[in-house]
């Protein structure tokens, strides 16, 4: 399935910028790319720029690549969830509430790198096995539809969306 053959219902207009930055790619091979495009990003980061936030207030580069990681471990368990027909409401997630108790001021980047890489195996992992019915199958997370396949694509295109902010206002 590519992100051009989702519609409106399967996925909260809020989500329409991620899913917009995936290129017309299936998602197996958009998972693939992101891979990539994420130990090439970590490579172009100086080791002493991890800890350092472009203005007041705003996360750290080490702070947006966890956040990158947790978004998409939680993106995940939907698209899980949602492909076994599971129809309980998933709540939202506040991603502030979650950052400074993350630790990740205190990773390296080779920790973080590795981290994102588990994640994006069992990622990949999960929607391999998934046939065309559970990708189009549906659940709710933060009140709203969303099908398994707009999860995959929402993930990919958060770490898209996250990595050319790192590029354009840290790097």
């Amino acid at each position: 399935m590519k992100a051009t053959e989702l519609t409106p219902e399967d996925y909260n207009p809020y989500y329409k910028g991620y899913i917009d930055l995936v290129e017309d790619a299936s998602l197996l091979i958009a998972l693939e790319k992101g891979k990539e495009q994420f130990k090439k990003l970590l490579a172009k980061i100086p080791d002493e720029k991890l800890v350092f936030a472009y203005a007041p207030e705003k996360w750290t580069i080490a702070e947006a690549l966890l956040h990158i990681i947790d978004t998409e471990r939680i993106f995940q368990y939907r698209a899980m969830r949602f492909s076994r027909l599971d129809a309980t409401p998933l709540p939202g997630f506040e991603q502030d509430d979650y950052v400074p108790v993350s630790g990740a001021n205190k990773r390296t980047k080779q920790s973080l790198l590795q981290e994102f890489l588990d994640v994006r195996a069992s990622t990949i992992s999960l929607f391999k096995h998934l046939n065309d019915d559970q990708l189009r199958f549906r659940g709710s997370a933060s009140n709203s539809p969303m099908s398994t396949a707009a999860a995959g694509f929402v993930l990919c295109g958060h770490q898209e969306h996250h990595s050319k902010i790192i590029l354009e206002r840290y790097i």
